[in-house]
């Protein structure tokens, strides 16, 4: 097939000992991400993309998804050994991996959390190199207002579909699109929301707003917890590895469920959080032992792990295709892609085929290389954890600030790294989410740019995203999507209650 064929010619170009060197470095420094609460994957990615800057971009895209890999089992081993999620969507894994822990199974279920990652990984990147290309040749099709309407159904998917409040959610995209609006009008050439200032005319840079919120806004919500590590050790010998290993194929059902759970949020707006908590609530639900999850069994451990580690790689499939990042780590590498001067996608595949499957390639290797990494090193990541949060909070906020100051070497954009960190902490302490402002940020200008030469098009006629049956469908669903807690309100009035059924408790004659 074409895409077995491409995708060997992909192994090519990664097999390379620079790149094989960078998969282990990446993978090391993700993981150590993923370990130090403060830091995500969407931050870990940020704060080192500076450094790619002077790498071709295949072994620059090759470490940030190692780092991303690594960032995404990391969080199992805060979760599994101090009850500490290194990641929001670790939180899920706490619940049966803290409990397996203290009854002396931390290497069982490292070792479960560790392979049931791979394994969902595994499942989505089988899916992005058969899928993508397909979408791909689809979306070549596309012109401006089809780009709009799908754009448009991001944002609507977000607003609608997200977990928390719309309000919020609508908030965040609006501060957003604010915020991409800052510069040069690249339609006109004219200056917007610059007041005067010369420094502002570039915009607020997408990298130095994510090191701001993510990082410095996590770190100033983590010291003003005072937040506490305390010194456990854990080891993974071979007996307890492959003992495992021979367990886990009886949960399989498991798996291929939570493949597919986080395949469809991966792709979907959704993300690996809420992935994995609705795969844990799945697999306690359906399983003959779902009464004893939250007490230490080995299926609760898998079932977030493999959802978590599908959405992470999945949401890449949106990014590579289309343009369009499923997640706010993959909105750090399409601005990255964007910066090494390539365009995210359906042209992507044709006029850089081989930076494409060399990817995708990548993804393959990586995640092994993570699986073997994890596995062999899991002493030495747990020990990280003995050093004092006071110590390690100030060396990663000059971490931050070095990666800001790189990306224009301007002193200017630590001021706006630190404004951004504020932004986060509030947003954080009031419930606010973060990622519709960081996608907003990113696809603002692109989605006007879209708009406007389809109006332009249209002479002004909005029915143009009616057109023809592709845009016109894309258009009506995304309207749908963005309406949808208020027609599933309307829902709930116009339905009959349902009859209430005795209770337990009721006495019986």
């Amino acid at each position: 097939m074409e895409e077995l064929s491409a995708l060997m010619q992909g192994f090519a170009v990664v097999l390379t000992p620079m790149n094989i060197g960078l998969m282990f470095v990446g993978i090391i420094l993700g993981v150590l991400i993923g370990v130090l609460p403060g830091l995500g994957g969407a931050n870990g990615v940020a704060i080192l993309l500076p450094l790619t800057f002077t790498m071709t971009p295949t072994s620059a895209i090759v470490m940030l998804s190692c780092i991303y890999w690594g960032a995404l089992f990391g969080g199992a081993i805060t979760s599994i050994l101090f009850n500490i999620p290194g990641e929001p969507w670790s939180v899920a894994t706490t619940f049966d991996g803290y409990p397996m822990a203290q009854k002396g199974k931390a290497g069982q279920a490292l070792t479960a959390a560790f392979t049931s990652s791979f394994v969902g990984a595994f499942v989505a990147v089988v899916m992005i190199t058969f899928l993508a290309p397909l979408v791909a040749k689809f979306a070549l099709k596309f012109g401006a207002p089809e780009f709009f309407a799908v754009y448009l159904l991001t944002f609507c998917s977000f607003v609608g579909m997200g977990k928390g409040s719309p309000f919020k959610i609508l908030v965040s995209m609006t501060l957003g699109f604010a915020l991409a609006a800052v510069g040069m009008d690249t339609v006109t050439g004219q200056l917007r929301l610059t007041f005067g200032q010369t420094e502002l005319m570039r915009g607020f840079d997408f990298l130095i707003a994510v090191i701001g919120l993510f990082g410095i806004g996590e770190i100033l919500t983590s010291m003003e917890e005072g937040l506490q590590f305390s010194g456990k050790s854990a080891r993974i010998n071979a007996k307890v590895v492959w003992e495992t290993w021979k367990e886990l194929p009886k949960y399989w059902v498991t798996s291929v469920r939570s493949s597919l759970v986080g395949i469809w949020m991966g792709i979907t707006p959704g993300g690996a959080t809420p992935a994995s908590f609705m795969s844990y609530g799945l697999a306690k639900k359906m399983s003959k032992r779902g009464a004893k999850f939250g007490t230490g069994e080995i299926e609760g451990v898998i079932a977030p792990e493999t959802a978590a580690h599908a959405a992470g790689t999945s949401a890449l499939l949106p990014m590579l295709a289309l343009g369009i990042p499923g997640s706010p780590t993959a909105a750090v590498l399409l601005g990255g892609l964007l910066i090494w001067g390539l365009q995210p996608g359906p042209l992507l595949f044709v006029e850089q085929k081989d930076f494409v499957w060399g990817l995708i390639a990548s993804m393959y290797l990586g995640n092994l290389v993570g699986l073997i990494v994890v596995l062999s090193t899991v002493p030495l990541f747990a020990s990280i954890l003995r050093i004092p949060f006071s110590i390690i909070a100030p060396v990663i906020i000059v971490v931050c600030a070095i990666g800001a100051y790189t990306v224009h070497s301007a002193m200017l954009d630590i001021w706006f790294m630190l404004g951004f960190g504020i932004v986060g902490y509030v947003f954080k302490k009031l419930n606010y989410p973060l990622a519709p402002l960081v996608l907003a940020l990113v696809l603002g200008d692109k989605a006007e740019d879209s708009f406007r030469q389809a109006m332009l098009v249209s002479q002004g006629d909005l029915m143009i995203m009616w057109a023809n049956p592709l845009v016109g469908s894309i258009t009506t669903l995304g309207l749908l999507m963005l309406f949808w807690p208020l027609i599933s309100k309307v829902l709930s009035v116009i339905r009959p209650p349902k009859p209430k059924e005795f209770s337990e408790e009721q006495p019986v004659d």
